[in-house]
């Protein structure tokens, strides 16, 4: 039986702002060891409007991202949330993370949407094994909001938290994931990948 320190957990949506640290939030507060990514080209938050989003680098850190909202509009910012998350993930970390750009290994990785999935299994699929370990790639579908992104990530940290009991992981995944669907009413991809 592992515990919640072995499991290795990796969080990743495309941004690495809202639903993965989300996730990396409450799964660190729990005694994981988590890491989260993104995996679109770039960083986006809204803007002003649904067609001018707020494009950013992964290099820029949380810390910039906060200080130029606040310069372009702060009530705008503050009233939709986003500076209060990009605040919570300062305190996490400095600034997003490419998953493609990763080297270490995990147990499990976790994504928030089909093609966050999709990215994650292709891009560990035609890298070079060399340890030919497993990692288990799970996909938990959550809605890129506030609210759902804090019940994906309770959800999330319950499956965790399943997985790091488990006798046998490698052979009690299929199990865990059924009894999660069943339980939340939502339907889990899970592949497996190799280092």
């Amino acid at each position: 039986m592992s515990s919640q320190l072995d499991l290795r957990v990796a969080v990743v949506c495309s941004n690495n702002q809202n639903r993965s640290m989300e996730a990396h939030s409450i799964l660190s507060k729990r005694g994981f060891r988590v890491q989260s990514f993104g995996t679109g080209s770039h960083v986006k938050l809204p803007g002003p409007t649904f067609d001018k989003p707020n494009i950013y680098d992964f290099k820029t850190t949380y810390e910039e991202m906060y200080n130029d909202l606040v310069k372009k509009d702060k009530t705008l910012y503050t009233q939709n949330g986003i500076l209060h998350m990009l605040d919570r993930n300062r305190r996490l970390k400095p600034k997003p993370e490419k998953f493609q750009h990763c080297e270490e290994t995990f147990d499990v990785i976790l994504t928030c949407e089909e093609k966050v999935y999709d990215q994650v299994v292709e891009y560990l699929s035609v890298r070079e094994q060399q340890t030919y370990q497993p990692v288990h790639v799970i996909n938990v579908d959550i809605q890129d909001n506030y609210e759902e992104a804090i019940i994906g990530a309770f959800l999330i940290c319950d499956l965790c938290q399943r997985l790091s009991r488990a006798k046998d992981m490698e052979n009690e995944m299929e199990e865990l994931l059924q009894g999660l669907e069943e339980k939340s009413g939502r339907d889990f991809l899970h592949t497996v990948c190799f280092y």
